[in-house]
């Protein structure tokens, strides 16, 4: 049994920090919910295993910094220990905007959406930025979909960060007209009212 430290918990996972042969190892566990039933439980967490660990190779495949995977359980996923801070306490630069615009471009270009792309799930280290925690996500190349990627992203910053964010996305993003046309008609919607800083 190895030495396992918790580095991270949210709705459905613990992340550990393990030593495998002397390297860090992140290890994803998904956690049993004993509100589901047992059967239905086992299905939701294998089959959601499996596909965060496969969006975690196409988006390393797609030219974006992610963590590497390592390896697959039926509830865990092994992937590289990367050493940083998440950005949601931070105040994002121009430098930033414009990496993360780019990589959700690269996702999307990839038929990736992250579910979840906001700067809590950007990291920054080893000099780069690395997006992280793909557990939300989805393959899927529907301009709703790629649109509340960008949302969610936009009702996190100041507009000056998105104005450079959005800018980027769109030089790497194929689909990207589509996409701010779905933005701008979601946006309408009273559910999904923007809340951008000023």
């Amino acid at each position: 049994m190895h030495d396992k430290q918790i580095i991270g918990r949210g709705a459905e996972a613990t992340i550990y920090l393990i030593k495998e042969f002397g390297v860090d190892v992140a290890v994803k566990f998904r956690e049993p919910k004993t509100y589901r039933i047992p059967e239905l439980d086992t299905v939701l967490r294998s089959r959601r295993t499996k596909k965060e660990a496969s969006l975690l190779c196409s988006a390393v495949e797609s030219g974006v910094n992610a963590p590497r995977l390592i390896a697959v359980g039926k509830y865990s996923i092994y992937m590289e220990s990367i050493k940083g801070d998440t950005l949601n306490h931070t105040k994002l630069s121009g430098t930033i905007a414009k990496a993360a615009g780019i990589m959700l471009g690269k996702l999307h270009n990839h038929g990736i959406i992250h579910g979840d792309f906001t700067p809590a799930n950007l990291m920054f280290c080893y000099g780069k930025l690395f997006v992280i925690d793909f557990g939300l996500g989805d393959f899927n190349n529907g301009s709703e979909e790629r649109a509340l990627d960008i949302l969610l992203m936009k009702r996190q910053v100041s507009k000056a960060i998105y104005s450079i964010f959005i800018k980027n996305y769109s030089a790497v993003a194929k689909s990207y007209k589509e996409t701010l046309i779905r933005l701008a008609d979601i946006e309408k919607r009273g559910r999904y009212q923007s809340r951008t800083m000023v």
